[in-house]
Order: structure tokens, then C-alpha cells, then sequence
């Protein structure tokens, strides 16, 4: 909500709770699948983006729109760096344009998009072939792909989020914020 981020002692509270949800969600011994219908932007494509599977409904519409805000999107890149291509990373981030479900399935950021009204159907066929596998080997896959990394997402959630708050400080996110609330254009100095 861009409307808590003007008081800053919320706006850190906010920040580090949203910090721990996607840890929360990424960290779960759990199979995590979202389901995603309408639009995820920011801190929607955030939470999608920490979750082990991603299913998106036809014309949904996805994206990080911070940087138009004057903002970092820190935490949700340190699911990003893990699941996409840098150039598209880059182009997610930097033009904080929405890209559609199909879009984002062909490169990696959706595992699957279906009929709105299908949407159930191919989650179910998710949890179906998910529950056909032994637990303990389920648990520790997900703990092996975490631990492959040269960081965790623990750490590179704490990094990003030092970012997020610097960000968030800045002049730059007080204009870009004010902007957005106020229905105009932000100008940048």
C-alpha cells in the first residue's frame, strides 16, 4: 500500500514484514503454488514470485512498476535472479512495464497459463503430480536447490532489503509516491 509508505516508521514495518512473508513462503519445507488470476503487480508479482510454482490465468497481468515509483523492487530480485535471465530481469525491473501470463511463462516467471475457468483444474494437476512423491525427498530438493546457490535467500533477502529501505528514503520515492497518489506524472530532477 504506496499510501503507508509516506510515514517512514510504517513504511519500515512494512518493508521488513513483507521481507519475512517471502522468506516465510520460500523457506517452507511446503510445496508453495500460486494461483494467479486478474493482475500481480508489485507486491503481488513479489509474492508470486517466492512461491515454488506459478499458475496464471489467460490475461493476467504481471509486473514491478517501483522503479515508476521511485522505488527498489530489492526483495522480490532476489527470487527474480534465481528464476530468470539477467536481460530479462533487466527489462522487468527497469521498465516496470506489465507483461501478460504468456509472456511470463516463455521466460520462466510462470510455470503454466490456463482459461480462467481452467485455472483450478491445472493447479490440481500441479498438486496431483506433487503428491505422487515421497515428502522427505520433496523436502530436501527444496532445501538442495537453496542451498546451491552462492547465497541464500535468507541473505539476499537482508541485502535486498537494505536497498529497498534506501530507496524508500530517498527523494526520489517521496516524488514518485506523491505522483502516483496524486494521479500525475512523477518529475524527476
Amino acid at each position: 500500500d504506496l499510501q503507508e509508505t509516506t510515514v517512514t516508521e510504517k513504511a519500515h514495518r512494512s518493508a521488513e514484514m513483507v521481507a519475512k512473508t517471502l522468506l516465510a513462503i520460500s523457506q517452507t519445507r511446503l510445496i508453495t503454488i500460486a494461483k494467479v488470476h486478474g493482475a500481480a503487480l508489485a507486491g503481488g508479482a513479489g509474492l508470486m514470485s517466492a512461491c515454488d510454482f506459478v499458475i496464471a490465468a489467460e490475461r493476467t497481468k504481471i509486473g514491478y512498476p517501483e522503479t515508476k515509483r521511485g522505488l527498489v523492487a530489492g526483495l522480490v530480485m532476489t527470487f527474480l535472479r534465481r528464476q530468470l535471465r539477467e536481460r530479462d530481469i533487466r527489462e522487468l525491473l527497469f521498465t516496470g512495464e506489465f507483461i501478460s501470463a504468456e509472456r511470463a511463462r516463455e521466460i520462466g516467471l510462470v510455470n503454466r497459463v490456463a482459461p480462467p475457468d481452467d485455472l483450478g483444474n491445472e493447479t490440481e494437476k500441479i498438486v496431483a503430480a506433487v503428491l505422487q512423491n515421497a515428502p522427505g525427498a520433496l523436502t530436501s530438493t527444496k532445501k538442495l536447490i537453496e542451498e546451491l546457490w552462492s547465497s541464500s535467500v535468507k541473505e539476499d533477502v537482508e541485502r535486498a532489503l537494505r536497498h529497498h529501505m534506501e530507496a524508500r528514503e530517498s527523494a526520489e520515492a517521496k516524488e514518485g509516491i506523491a505522483a502516483f497518489l496524486e494521479k500525475r506524472s512523477p518529475t524527476w530532477t
